[in-house]
């Protein structure tokens, strides 16, 4: 598009204009969209004029870019897809909100989301909120045809918290998601795009609502390494924000550009290791509760319930990955578990320490899972609740459950609120000395236990993982990860659609991680492989 622009062939107003005619022709079947922004083809306007002068404020001149609809902008309501939030304007932007502005980007659209990032509730389907509804899976835009789960939803999920719906059928150039556990990861898998999930304070989060500051951070969303490398650039900006104390924990590359580590050669002499316990193959947790049957499994000692693993066609998509990373010139150490998958210990197992959520894990019932989220909830939404000052719909996340349940009836507890209740149990005086226990053994299953050791142990570059599967956990260290598309593999729900349902195949992705900062080798083999098997295909019912 810079190209384009640049050779005078088009211009930024024509281009939106065409984001614009897309989303009034595709809109309705797909709800990617929760507002679009009315002053876009101005913007876009006054891009051309600062060209036409000379002036080109940075890589995103004149592009249009969409952000997740929890994202600070003060032009566009900012909901987080909730009822609560209707109409809100905050006082002050996102910073990287500001970036992308800077850098020249026309901020075409807020997108669809699932409501308040995932964390309202256990069961919500990927992309609902109560504002807006459900996002539909540009690669089969259908409803969910089976009794249990035909309240409306999608037939095929659209991963999320973010939504890649908009970019997957070019309603603009690129989005921006962000992500606690997966929400970056997830929707780039289930759409098709290359998602960057970054480390943990490499990006600001000053004005994004929040989950937790321990895990969230924000990312692109695009249609290829080298998109998703620029627009990288831009949201990091020039200097660490001081209203993130976080930033700046990574070294910024020369003039932000992320483009000069996309290397067509990465993969020759890299070392990609192969996790296999778990995210390729079933395992055996220890301390299972109740023994089940299980297809033949990677055991822990001890343990007696299978998880994981892949199903048929996603396994013969990533042992063609790894043949073309071999053919590339790749060195891959097969396998290269994580530790913290088999270790036999309860007490250092990842599978054995999940996210507290739910009635489930309310407080009394939340012995064996990490307060982390529940903790941050209370604290970090709370303080943004605060940043808000006369603008705050609601004062505290007490009085958000109140509002919904006083407006259930226009649908603000579909699926419940039970994430909001959990969070809303937690002292931040009397519960700290537990946060802080949970947050170290999040660190070490995750990091020290976990990826570190696993780099560590093999000298490896990068794991690689199927689909967004490693992406939990990456995200309790903060680690980065870059998704790439690679294939269309069948659709296997549980339980199965009905007869005459022909379910189209689903993406899928090839995901490489590394520890903290590794974003510029991580680029450079997402790149390669990208270059090497081009497989990204574009939703055909979206021409």
């Amino acid at each position: 598009m810079q190209r384009a622009m640049a050779e005078g062939r088009v211009t930024s107003r024509e281009l939106v204009q065409e984001s614009l005619t897309r989303i009034a022709l595709y809109e309705d079947q797909l709800n990617a969209v929760i507002t679009v922004n009315r002053r876009a083809l101005d913007e876009a306007a006054e891009r051309d004029r600062e060209r036409a002068a000379g002036r080109l404020r940075g890589p995103l001149h004149g592009i249009p870019i969409a952000l997740k609809d929890n994202i600070h902008t003060t032009d566009m309501p900012t909901t987080g897809g909730a009822l609560a939030f209707a109409g809100l304007v905050p006082p002050y932007e996102a910073t990287v909100t500001r970036h992308l502005r800077d850098a020249g980007a026309v901020l075409l659209a807020k997108t669809q989301m699932t409501e308040l990032a995932n964390w309202v509730t256990v069961g919500m389907p990927p992309n609902y909120n109560s504002l807006t509804g459900y996002g539909f899976n540009p690669y089969d835009p259908r409803r969910d045809p089976r009794v249990a789960t035909r309240d409306g939803r999608p037939a095929l999920p659209t991963g999320g918290s973010s939504s890649g719906i908009g970019t997957a059928v070019s309603f603009w150039a690129a989005n921006v998601g962000t992500e606690t556990s997966g929400s970056i990861l997830s929707p780039s898998n289930q759409t098709m795009l290359v998602g960057i999930k970054p480390t943990v304070g490499r990006i600001s989060r000053y004005g994004i609502i929040p989950i937790s500051a321990d895990q969230d951070t924000a990312g692109p969303m695009a249609r290829s390494v080298a998109d998703a490398a620029v627009l990288l650039g831009v949201l990091e900006g020039a200097a660490p924000d001081p209203n993130d104390p976080a930033t700046g924990a990574c070294g910024r590359p020369p003039a932000g550009d992320y483009t000069q580590f996309l290397d067509r050669g990465a993969l020759e002499g890299a070392r990609i290791g192969i996790p296999r316990a778990f995210f390729y193959d079933r395992v055996t947790p220890p301390g299972a509760a109740e023994p089940r049957p299980t297809t033949p499994a990677r055991g822990v000692p001890g343990s007696v319930e299978g998880r994981g693993g892949l199903t048929p066609g996603q396994r013969e998509a990533m042992e063609e990955a790894i043949a073309i990373l071999k053919r590339e010139g790749a060195t891959i150490v097969d396998p290269a578990d994580i530790p913290s998958v088999v270790d036999p210990e309860r007490d250092r197992n990842f599978l054995a320490w999940s996210i507290c959520s739910g009635v489930e894990n309310a407080r009394g019932r939340d012995r064996d899972c990490s307060i982390v989220f529940k903790y941050g909830m209370k604290r970090d939404f709370g303080a943004w609740l605060a940043s808000l000052g006369h603008a705050a719909p609601v004062r505290t996340l007490a009085e958000l459950r109140r509002w919904n349940l006083d407006h259930h009836g226009a649908g603000t507890l579909k699926y419940g609120q039970q994430n909001l209740d959990v969070s809303d149990e937690i002292d931040l005086g009397r519960d700290r000395r537990r946060y802080e226990a949970d947050r170290r053994k999040d660190l070490l299953v995750g990091g020290a236990h976990g990826i570190d050791e696993a780099l560590g142990t093999d000298r490896l570059d990068a794991l690689l993982f199927p689909g967004s599967t490693g992406a939990a956990l990456a995200a309790r260290p903060g680690y980065p990860t870059v998704i790439v598309p690679f294939a269309l593999v069948p659709t296997a729900p549980t339980p199965p659609f009905p007869a005459g349902f022909d379910a189209r195949p689903a993406p899928f992705g090839v995901s490489f991680t590394g520890t903290a900062c590794s974003e510029p080798r991580l680029l450079a083999l997402a790149y390669a492989f990208e270059q090497a098997t081009r497989r990204r295909v574009p939703p055909a019912l979206f021409p």
